[in-house]
């Protein structure tokens, strides 16, 4: 998926508003990844802190936006993973270990907080009350995730 290429006319028209709060940020994230990216490349300069921070994010940032070919996500779990991904959430999780933590956060999400998913699917909102919710799930589920 190019996040920097729009697939319709409608472009952002389309997205429901859980999507548009939380892939706000993901266009410029991965804008600015590619830049470093292409810089980092070269490898002439040792990278500060910030930097280095900015391309792992972009790598987790590309891992959870794989999706397999006959595999297409719900929108309320493509919202719940984004979510975690742009605020930081999966900055400490190994990038081959994503897929993982993909697959075992959302049989979490049914299980424990299936609320979740149920609010965002039938509302299209992500409000912050369900938003808050969601980020204490984020965290319950990274204290048991084997890393």
């Amino acid at each position: 998926m190019n996040v920097g290429i729009s697939v319709s006319r409608v472009g952002s028209k389309a997205q429901t508003a859980a999507m548009k709060k939380v892939a706000g940020r993901l266009k410029l994230d991965m804008g600015q990844y590619r830049e470093v990216a292409a810089f980092a490349q070269f490898g002439t300069a040792e990278l500060d802190k910030a930097t280095q921070s900015q391309l792992e994010r972009g790598q987790r940032i590309q891992e959870v936006l794989k999706q397999s070919q006959f595999g297409p996500v719900p929108m309320d779990r493509q919202v719940m993973m984004l979510y975690a991904v742009t605020n930081g959430y999966l900055d400490d999780i190994p990038v081959e270990k994503l897929a993982a933590f993909e697959s075992e956060f959302y049989r979490f999400m049914e299980a424990s907080y299936a609320n979740i998913g149920k609010t965002v699917a039938e509302t299209k909102e992500l409000s912050a009350e369900i938003e808050e919710t969601l980020k204490k799930a984020v965290q319950e589920f990274k204290q048991g995730f084997n890393k």
